[in-house]
């Protein structure tokens, strides 16, 4: 599924028009016909018991109104509450307005909200229709938009938004305030980013995306890459194994990570690689656990680290390290380290020590001690760097709080890759993955099931693996998380929504990665 912005969505309407010759006005028509027939479709009976249609002054405004004209000449009961004056309208918008009037249909123009709270309470209706900001928005919601959103919401009725749901920002997901809490969205040619990304996706309801006539030629010279990750793109990045070739032939990565109490970091990651597809795994540890990771998993080599009480001594480990890492295909480090000035100096080793045919993940821990004000790394590394933090690392690394992390999670992992030059991975519901400006993604599987320990050690080993077997980082990355999530979905549907464990996730990979 293709995600656009904002931007992207308002060059393809002005390229659909100027360049192309689509008439704008027949977009709109087109726009609000699907808003119709969707509402008829959906809800034949509540439409019966009448229409609301809540309009805002520009374009989406006018998509609604449309949609009323529609509604009316079908026989219903239909009512419009415009948020502005007439005379405000311009362009399409205004051509609406006054193809509404034609038929007779009513029209309240409501300026304060007094009038406001009485034109919603003045007759039972069945449906709403919010066609009051569209994906433009790029403010805090107030005045009487804020107050008929909040008068929306408290109705128990089925709502339909028009493109977005009012308060949406389509970038990013994030709310502007308030939204409306839509029971459908339906939106036009392509889906967009808040549509499918958290908080906005939890809003829009029920996404349908109708194509209303823009040129196919507009979206060809867009070329946009942003992405709502499905299976059917991830899986084609796989190629079918040759049966010539052996272990040597799919990559070795080396995990540095675990420390006393936190050797299942280790064991976990390794465990995501090697039922990712690695050829070899090498895990090194800290020699007082090196024990405890080799006896959980026969298949693993493991290189024990010099220790310093039960961690990592970081300049002895850079020295047996660099003898480790020439024959690396890949490097994944982090995951149970603990954030001492030793992991911090084995990690700016390993930064270093990077190369085009040795890609790093960082995560976990070495993430932590990055904190909070992460410099430019592409530059001073010498191959890809992906970085993959949860929302809290996240928040270290960005120097904010959980809490505006997931609040505008695109931002987020976006702001991260600009600052590091990184390729950025953003865990949770719906995980961002940022490898360009423009090449953004969003992830469709997972499930709340994966919110128990082990699960992103789990990742890192499938991240690795994959790079680890020269695919391009840009493509592991997407194939991984959303392999990832899939495979947490075949548990919740096989054994339950929840209890399933970081340990039978990586068991269920060889399944996942099949179909």
């Amino acid at each position: 599924m293709i995600l656009l912005n904002a931007e992207q969505s308002r060059e393809l309407d002005r390229l659909s028009q100027e360049k192309y010759g689509v008439p704008s006005y027949e977009l709109m028509t087109n726009a609000g016909d699907a808003v119709a027939r969707t509402i008829a479709r959906r809800w034949p009976e509540a439409m019966a018991r009448g229409v609301l249609v809540v309009a805002g002054k520009g374009n989406n405004g006018g998509d609604g109104l449309v949609a009323a004209r529609r509604l009316h000449q079908m026989g219903e009961r239909v009512r419009t509450l415009l948020l502005a004056r007439k005379g405000e309208l311009r362009g399409d918008a205004a051509r609406a307005l006054h193809d509404l009037a034609e038929v007779g249909s009513v029209i309240v123009e409501v300026v304060d909200e007094n009038a406001l709270d009485a034109a919603m309470a003045a007759e039972p209706l069945g449906v709403i229709v919010d066609a009051i900001f569209g994906i433009g928005l790029n403010a805090e919601i107030r005045g009487i938009a804020r107050r008929a959103i909040e008068k929306i919401n408290s109705r128990e009725v089925p709502v339909i938004s028009v493109d977005i749901a009012s308060g949406v920002n389509a970038d990013t997901g994030r709310i502007m305030g308030l939204a409306v809490r839509a029971t459908v969205t339906v939106t036009f040619g392509f889906a967009k980013y808040g549509h499918v990304s958290y908080p906005g996706a939890e809003l829009c309801g029920c996404l349908e995306i109708v194509d209303i006539g823009f040129a196919p030629q507009a979206i060809s010279e867009l070329a946009p890459s942003g992405r709502y990750l499905e299976r059917s793109e991830v899986l084609s990045f796989l190629r079918p194994r040759a049966d010539n070739t052996h272990k040597g032939t799919y990559g070795h990565p080396l995990i540095i990570a675990g420390s006393r109490g936190k050797s299942g970091a280790a064991l976990l990651a390794a465990r995501g690689a090697l039922r990712a597809g690695a050829g070899l795994v090498t895990a090194a540890i800290p020699e007082s656990v090196a024990s405890i990771v080799a006896a959980g998993q026969m298949e693993l080599m493991t290189e024990p680290m010099p220790d310093c009480a039960g961690h990592f001594d970081g300049p002895a480990t850079v020295k047996l390290l660099e003898r480790l890492v020439p024959n690396k295909t890949a490097l994944i480090a982090g995951p149970g380290m603990g954030t001492s000035a030793d992991t911090h100096h084995i990690v700016e080793w390993l930064i270093r020590s990077s190369s085009p045919d040795c890609p790093l993940v960082l995560d976990a821990d070495a993430l932590n001690v990055l904190a909070p004000a992460p410099r430019d790394i592409a530059k001073v590394a010498g191959g890809p760097i992906i970085m993959t933090p949860h929302p809290g690392e996240m928040a270290r690394l960005l120097d904010v709080t959980t809490q505006e992390v997931n609040a505008d999670r695109i931002g987020s992992a976006r702001k991260l890759a600009e600052t590091t030059g990184a390729l950025v991975v953003l865990k949770g519901a719906r995980s961002v993955v940022v490898t360009s400006e423009q090449d953004i993604s969003v992830n469709s599987s997972g499930n709340p099931g994966m919110g128990t320990p082990g699960m992103g050690d789990v990742l890192s080993g499938i991240i690795g693996a994959l790079v680890g077997q020269k695919m391009r980082p840009a493509d592991a990355l997407k194939l991984a998380v959303f392999i990832h999530g899939h495979a947490a979905d075949r548990l919740a549907t096989r054994i339950g929504s929840f209890g399933y464990l970081a340990s039978e996730l990586a068991d269920e990979l060889p399944s996942a990665f099949a179909g």
